[in-house]
């Protein structure tokens, strides 16, 4: 990202310091504090004090692989990208009644000119900077920036947590979204990890009233029964195939929830992809042809953090109750290794602790 002087951020807040505390992946398996210069703002940016930072699975994997894909760490990466804090500081453009606000971040930044972004899909826009992904950095920091635009204001009614929160969340209601679902709809969803869970509660508020979701994990299943699911289905043990859904998203990466899950759909249904898995995976294509399923992969999302903020907001999606372990910001590697422990969905890191 581009910087500016340092006008843009004494418009906001003359106190800010000048430098800040940071996790930084110094390479794979590698974790480390370090004190590194405050972001400098554009004209349109805002400084976000970061108040909680939770732990998403891409967090983990660029710790325990350096790499996803093509995207490689090859120099020090700051990790997180689900994240809410308030406003210390503002660019020039930016109205200075702005500080002070508490925020949840949509952590991208869009070209705003390409054919992608000016059709609205600006999740695919070619040229986007993405916290924690290479080699843009996130937000296990003290502070972040970010365009005033993609700052959203919360209610005291939602917590710091549930407000980092509305990253993951906007997966699951941009799934949801693309599976059509609808007042009455039949879902079906692999996984009952926090993603799962969350497109369980997002298909709960728009409107399905069977929600089966699938696992190999009890534990997790029961979570889910009382979490959105209306059915739990233990995937070594019950068969998927022939629930007729209207549509099935896959949020566990699994080659044979795939496969089974595509034939649980009916006809002129949906396939959701989710959960990153192998690159390559063998389908029923003939199922998918001769019943017209509609199949879709899902790349992060589009417009979807004021809808989840009022859904929040409403009482009718609950992701406090996802929170399983917190951390001080120099405990980040132990929170990224927090996943691999029973009974933990999501770990959230304060960097202000």
């Amino acid at each position: 990202m581009t910087t500016s002087t340092t006008q843009s951020r004494t418009a906001g807040h003359p106190d800010v310091p000048a430098t800040m505390r940071a996790a930084v992946l110094q390479r794979q398996g590698d974790m480390a504090m370090e004190t590194l210069p405050v972001p400098q703002l554009d004209a349109d940016q805002v400084l976000v004090q970061v108040s909680a930072v939770g732990v998403c699975g891409s967090d983990v994997h660029y710790y325990e692989h350096g790499r996803i894909g093509d995207y490689v760490v090859d120099h020090p990466l700051i990790l997180g990208h689900e994240l809410s804090g308030r406003i210390a500081a503002v660019g020039s453009a930016v109205d200075p009644s702005r500080v002070g606000q508490r925020v949840a971040v949509e952590p991208q930044r869009p070209c705003r000119k390409c054919k992608q972004c000016k059709a609205g899909r600006y999740n695919l826009c070619p040229d986007i900077e993405f916290y924690a992904t290479p080699p843009i950095d996130g937000a296990f920091a003290e502070y972040v920036k970010i365009q005033s635009d993609f700052a959203y204001d919360i209610p005291d009614s939602v917590s710091d947590e549930a407000a980092a929160l509305i990253e993951p969340l906007s997966v699951g209601l941009w799934a949801c979204e693309r599976a059509q679902i609808k007042p009455g709809s039949r879902v079906l969803i692999a996984g009952a990890g926090p993603i799962g869970i969350i497109a369980a509660q997002a298909a709960r508020a728009f409107g399905a009233t069977e929600i089966y979701v699938s696992d190999i994990a009890e534990d997790r299943l029961a979570f889910a029964l009382e979490h959105g699911a209306t059915h739990a289905l233990n995937a070594l043990t019950d068969r998927v195939e022939g629930l007729d859904v209207d549509a099935f998203i896959d949020a566990s990466g699994a080659p044979q929830a795939v496969r089974s899950g595509i034939k649980a759909v009916g006809p002129a249904g949906r396939v959701i992809l989710v959960g990153l898995g192998a690159d390559d995976v063998e389908l029923p294509v003939s199922y998918i042809q001769n019943r017209e399923i509609w199949l879709s992969g899902v790349f992060r999302y589009t417009n979807t953090w004021p809808l989840a903020i009022q859904l929040i907001a409403d009482g009718k999606v609950d992701l406090d109750i996802l929170v399983t372990g917190k951390f001080a910001l120099a405990d980040s590697e132990e929170a990224l290794k927090a996943g691999k422990q029973a009974g933990q969905l999501k770990a959230v890191v304060y960097p202000g602790r």
